[in-house]
């Protein structure tokens, strides 16, 4: 009888990936999910296998971790330990034999690039067959997973869509920007996986790191520098000087794919350049690519405080322009990622969301990063639960104190405990929505009062509509004279720029003027801003205005202040698909990109029409649209993966510099 020979080894990619939920990645590698058993068939030929004449041994390498894995006739897989057993033989006496065998890695595995061997070992002869690679993720499918999500809805939203919303703006006027994951992109996973390798854990001691690898907590940890270049060859350099000069503005970033595809082919130098949300979305790439539910979170009014005393001091001078003495600020919005995990190291009640923020502010144990801390310690003020809780806690609860000052000396102070945090949101599962999660941050849920109550003058501002790009700002000043008897009032009104991450700079509109007010009276008075008056001179989406009322009464020198920070959002695109409900995969459609130009004069720059799994190639032209005219632009795409997807369109304008979005989600259907 010949001797049992192995020919081939088929690893079986497309059945198992589909069983692992990675069909949608694209890597050189087989992709697996850890803790799930995944199907090698070995085609041999002589005769039939027998286990006492030859011994079959996986060997699956992690760098220099490996381990040895004898096939078993039978027995069930471990929790702790990978194991494979014979699944069945097929008797097939005349062509090719195969064994099938079930190999199964344990729910606690190190996620990385493994190297998959076979030892067959006979009475004579060993002979190795290279099986090639395969890439080793998170499995939060898997109940023994420490990554493990119990809703299949909420799996799909934060691990396998690639579709996300970014909230941007001020609270009450709250702009949403469509952002492309591209987890599922061409390489994108090969260049996560590389990340990992880059890190400054792994090229100190690889060994340590890739067994360390097998804590999701250690894993955020990691990415959360690795997003930001200010320790180590991280994808992303920060900007927020308004020269983008040598690099790309952040506010025209649509996706995860191009920044990281850049990275890798410029042999992993700084991409130029990241703000915030463009960090924040990177690393949830990232991290749902590795196979941990992430979920991007927006937090309005987020202090950055630096000194950590909890309170974040605003200096006006007594005109109510606002003053940058403090080295504390408070961002109009600031964005972080949410990741889902155990937290085994907190012990009982902090397991779930945990903060992850990629954005270089302050160092933590001496690298920029930040996190993970448990939504939950965050929640009940448990500020010695590492990591960072402290500083994450600051951003969504610290007070503000505001003072008037004149001539170095304190004329007013007052302070505000509802401003910083006002509203925390992601975007909700399954749909183009906010939802708010601030109760799952703070207990109180404060609405916020610009009003200043005294016995003397009350003075509150009023936006009289939400602010557009090209139209005038219209609001009110309202003020109340509690006393009985009349009185003259000074009244300054101030409104300056500013970035949504720092204090503003020079005024550009001001009102000055003399009030007379009866006893008990109440007055409004209107103002309007016209968009010459506040029209940008560099290209930006966050408009942001900080509006500021002093009422002085002559006779006593007492001053109040009411204060206003919002955004001027810019005019959407529309995006509209021609058979919207009948698109089915791999048929050509049509979709119209239209814009109305809100502007007095004629405005031109570069459309940008993108969408993972809809078109291969961007879909870029030049137009110039005069006022008040209608631009439509027709472009082709042919749908290539079923499921939820989002074609996004851009538009950076150059005069007036602003960069405009917008978006159509498409429910693709299989054939």
């Amino acid at each position: 009888m010949d001797q049992f020979k192995v020919l081939s080894i088929d690893l079986q990619q497309t059945q198992n990936q589909i069983r692992h939920k990675t069909d949608g990645l694209s890597s050189s590698t087989l992709v697996l999910r850890r803790g799930q058993a995944f199907t090698v068939t070995i085609n041999y030929e002589g005769r039939p296998f027998d286990p006492v004449k030859e011994k079959l041994i996986f060997q699956i390498a992690l760098g220099p971790l490996s381990v040895e894995v004898p096939v078993s006739s039978f027995g069930q897989p471990s929790l702790t330990q990978w194991s494979a057993f014979l699944e069945r033989r097929v008797p097939n006496p005349t062509g090719p034999r195969v064994l099938s065998v079930s190999l199964s890695s344990p729910a606690s595995a190190s996620i990385g690039v493994y190297t998959l061997q076979l030892r067959v070992e006979a009475r004579l002869n060993v002979k190795t067959h290279s099986l090639g690679q395969i890439t080793l993720l998170c499995n939060p499918w898997c109940q023994t997973d420490s990554v493990f999500l119990q809703a299949e809805d909420l799996r799909n939203e934060y691990v396998r869509s690639d579709i996300g919303l970014l909230f941007k703006g001020s609270p009450g006027n709250v702009v949403s920007r469509p952002w492309s994951f591209d987890q599922n992109e061409k390489g994108i996973l090969d260049i996560c996986m590389k990340l990992l390798q880059l890190s400054p854990q792994y090229q100190a001691d690889m060994r340590t790191d890739l067994q360390n690898r097998s804590s999701p907590v250690y894993i955020g940890r990691v990415i959360s520098a690795m997003v930001n270049s200010n320790d180590d060859k991280g994808v992303l350099m920060g900007n927020w000087s308004g020269d983008y000069s040598g690099g790309v503005n952040p506010s025209q970033w649509s996706g995860s794919a191009d920044i990281l595809r850049k990275w890798a082919e410029t042999q992993f130098r700084a991409v130029k350049y990241g703000q915030c949300w463009v960090f924040a979305a990177v690393m949830c790439t990232v991290m749902r690519a590795l196979g941990i539910p992430t979920r991007v979170i927006t937090n309005f009014n987020s202090a950055h405080d630096s000194d950590g005393n909890m309170v974040i001091e605003e200096h006006y001078n007594e005109m109510g322009k606002k003053l940058s003495m403090s080295k504390d600020s408070i961002w109009n919005f600031h964005v972080w990622v949410e990741s889902w995990m155990k937290r085994p190291d907190l012990g009982q009640g902090y397991d779930g969301w945990q903060v992850l923020d990629a954005t270089p502010q302050e160092k933590s144990a001496g690298i920029f990063r930040c996190g993970p801390a448990a939504v939950k310690a965050i929640y009940q003020q448990k500020v010695d639960a590492q990591y960072d809780v402290p500083f994450v806690y600051a951003e969504v609860n610290a007070d503000v104190r505001t003072i008037i000052i004149k001539d170095r000396k304190i004329l007013s102070n007052s302070i505000d405990k509802k401003r910083v945090g006002a509203l925390i949101a992601t975007k909700r599962p399954g749909s183009m929505l906010m939802q708010d999660i601030t109760s799952e941050y703070k207990t109180e849920k404060g609405k916020r009062k610009s009003e200043r109550e005294r016995e003397g003058t009350a003075v509150s501002l009023q936006l009289l509509k939400a602010p557009v790009v090209g139209e005038n700002i219209s609001f009110n000043v309202i003020i109340t004279n509690n006393a009985a008897a009349p009185k003259l009032l000074k009244k300054h009104v101030n409104a300056q720029n500013k970035e949504y991450n720092r204090n503003p700079t020079g005024t550009f509109w001001e009102a000055h003027d003399d009030v007379k007010i009866g006893p008990k009276e109440t007055l409004t008075i209107k103002h309007e801003i016209s968009f010459k008056d506040y029209m940008l001179k560099e290209a930006a989406e966050d408009f942001m205005v900080n509006l500021a009322v002093v009422m002085e009464d002559v006779e006593s020198q007492e001053r109040v202040l009411a204060s206003e920070e919002f955004n001027i959002r810019s005019p959407a695109l529309n995006v509209q698909i021609q058979n919207e409900f009948s698109v089915i995969i791999n048929t050509p459609q049509v979709a119209t990109v239209t814009f109305t130009n809100p502007f007095n004069a004629a405005v031109s720059g570069e459309l940008t029409v993108s969408g993972s799994g809809l078109l291969e190639e961007k879909a870029q032209m030049t137009i110039t649209i005069q006022p008040r005219e209608t631009m439509k632009r027709p472009v082709n795409f042919t749908p290539r993966m079923a499921g939820s997807k989002m074609l996004s369109a851009s538009l950076v304008l150059t005069n007036p510099p602003t960069v405009i979005h917008g978006f159509k989600t498409i429910n693709v259907q299989a054939s």
